[in-house]
């Protein structure tokens, strides 16, 4: 049986319970920079991925299952909020997985909010990176832990490759607080098993949740970065297409960061969709466009 994480704590005032999980190689410190204002008046926890700091695998490495991580995240859930449903946020990989948990666990789940998310290990005409290593016969497992140690092992070079998912690089998102979070980012995945990270990638590459989105009963929010250079913006287009009950806001300008590249507006949007509920029916998904210059009111709508 996989061990169920251990939460970070962002805030544990009565109210709001929220669930954030963080793409793929980062942690939980991720959130204590990037997470929306509002879910700091509430009981907000962090989890991390399986396999990142301080969540080991073990023996489980080998043979990781969709059920697996389910249960854990579940287990994690039932214990730190007493049973009782949340919101989850997940970003990336971290979205990856908080729509398999809507998917099985909706019981546990109030409302989903992504940001630069996706369905499947492997997108439509193209996959990710540390997929493509992996799948490499003989040498894939050795070269994706030396690359992993590499752009991990100094403060500048995870800088630099962080910066590769930011779509304009002259917003100066960056700050004390944020580069003091991402040395935390970085110090946390020192203290990771690049092997253990390299299996659950590799569990990501074989596995796909499209085909059950119809299922996924629950108001989603989905944020898309419109120069997302990580997760294509029109795989993440298709994936509100196929959810009952998604409400879809493409932020101009903006890449695979939507919570450091436009913070305000995605804590507004964030704040809206949870303070108004603007999908508590059954309703098909609403695509609008924003720039991040717009005002709140003036969204546009955008045919399919």
């Amino acid at each position: 049986m996989l061990s169920c994480p251990d939460p970070h704590w962002l805030s544990e005032d009565l109210g709001m319970k929220t669930v954030l999980i963080h793409g793929m190689v980062m942690s939980p410190a991720f959130w204590s920079c990037f997470a929306p204002s509002i879910i700091r008046e509430g009981r907000a926890a962090a989890y991390p991925l399986p396999g990142h700091s301080p969540w080991r695998l073990g023996e489980r490495s080998q043979g990781l299952t969709t059920a697996a991580i389910v249960d854990a995240y579940a287990e994690a859930i039932e214990r730190d909020f007493d049973g009782e449903p949340v919101t989850l946020i997940g970003h990336s990989t971290g979205g990856f997985v908080s729509l398999l948990l809507a998917r099985h666990r909706p019981d546990l789940v109030n409302n989903v909010i992504l940001m630069g998310a996706f369905a499947c290990g492997r997108f439509e005409g193209q996959e990710r990176l540390a997929s493509r290593i992996l799948r490499l016969p003989l040498l894939g497992r050795h070269l994706f832990v030396r690359l992993f140690t590499r752009w991990i092992a100094t403060r500048e070079a995870f800088r630099w490759g962080s910066l590769e998912c930011v779509f304009d690089k002259s917003v100066g998102w960056e700050t004390e607080e944020t580069i003091a979070a991402m040395e935390q980012v970085r110090e946390h995945l020192l203290k990771s098993q690049a092997a253990e990270i390299a299996a659950f990638v590799s569990w990501m590459s074989r596995t796909s949740v499209i085909n059950e989105l119809p299922l996924i009963d629950v108001p989603v929010l989905n944020i898309i970065g419109g120069r997302d250079a990580v997760v294509p913006p029109l795989h993440q287009i298709h994936l509100s297409g196929r959810l009952p009950r998604a409400h879809t806001v493409i932020l101009d300008k903006v890449g695979h960061l939507p919570m450091a590249e436009a913070r305000e507006r995605v804590d507004q949007l964030i704040a809206t969709f949870l303070l108004f509920g603007p999908l508590t029916a059954n309703r098909k998904s609403i695509l609008t466009k924003e720039s991040r210059t717009q005002s709140f009111g003036n969204a546009m709508p955008l045919g399919l």
